[in-house]
């Protein structure tokens, strides 16, 4: 089955195997951040990892939201867009593709620069780390992307690269139901498509704001699983992107991706 069958099966419901990873990787997350497991700018990747990742990915910025940010991703020139997903060496490459909630989340930090400038941020689910790239164009002070999958923290360096940054840290472990960290702001995309996990997600990133005080960006082009979901009743919209026509394409025809606030404050609508 070619990686764009792949892809298309995903759309359509066949993410268990990594929603059950999110379940599983139980892991707690530091209130310091010199203390978390991450991937920091000293950090040197395996060589041949790194050769894998270059000769089997295409640098990108078309099709998106954000011409802005060039990326590593899988597309219809790599030669894993045509072979079937299970020769692919390493865990499902979710990271090679740049979903539509993290598009607008990353399109909306970089129209909105005071969201994140001089606050603190955590890239949850950053997958390509496209978002958390964002984040410090914009003028974060600290940002933290997370992941299960340690070929996405590999992978987010990479974009770091090709985008003349400094990579940021990076945890790769599963810090939902963990203590809830001193954040500015939490973003999160396309992590609503499983519904043991979003029930886990909902009741973290209430606590996150409750003790916290964390404000918190959802970006979703309007997955089911998302839509009815009880967290659904409890968001305000804050901006929608008509979504370009080659993401159209890839996302099983979705035309349109939406930033939701689960914290509403009058700071982001004044921007």
């Amino acid at each position: 089955m070619a990686f764009r069958g792949w892809k298309r099966l995903l759309l359509l419901g066949r993410q268990n195997t990594f929603a059950k990873a999110w379940r599983s990787r139980r892991g707690g997350l530091s209130l310091c951040w010199k203390r978390c497991c991450h991937w920091s700018a000293g950090k040197s990747l395996d060589p041949e990892v790194r050769a894998f990742l270059e000769e089997n990915t295409e640098v990108t910025s078309s099709g998106h939201l954000t011409p802005e940010i060039r990326l590593r991703l899988l597309t219809p020139r790599c030669r894993f867009w045509r072979e079937k997903p299970d020769l692919w060496p390493y865990g499902d490459p979710f990271w090679a593709i740049y979903w539509p909630g993290g598009q607008a989340l990353s399109r909306y930090i970089l129209d909105n620069p005071c969201v994140v400038k001089g606050r603190s941020v955590l890239d949850l689910g950053s997958g390509c780390g496209a978002t958390a790239i964002a984040a410090v164009m914009s003028g974060a002070s600290q940002v933290l992307a997370n992941d299960i999958d340690p070929i996405a923290g590999m992978a987010m360096i990479l974009n770091c690269e090709l985008n003349h940054l400094n990579p940021f840290p990076i945890t790769i472990k599963n810090i939902i139901n963990s203590e809830a960290g001193n954040w500015d702001l939490i973003v999160l995309g396309d992590m609503f498509y499983d519904e043991q996990l979003a029930d886990g997600l909902y009741h973290w990133l209430r606590k996150c704001i409750r003790i916290q005080q964390t404000e918190v960006l959802i970006g979703d082009p309007g997955r089911h699983q998302f839509l009815s979901h009880s967290i659904r009743s409890q968001l305000h919209k804050v901006i929608e992107y008509s979504l370009p026509e080659y993401t159209r394409q890839e996302n099983n025809g979705l035309t349109s991706s939406i930033v939701w606030s689960y914290q509403p404050s009058n700071s982001l609508e004044n921007c």
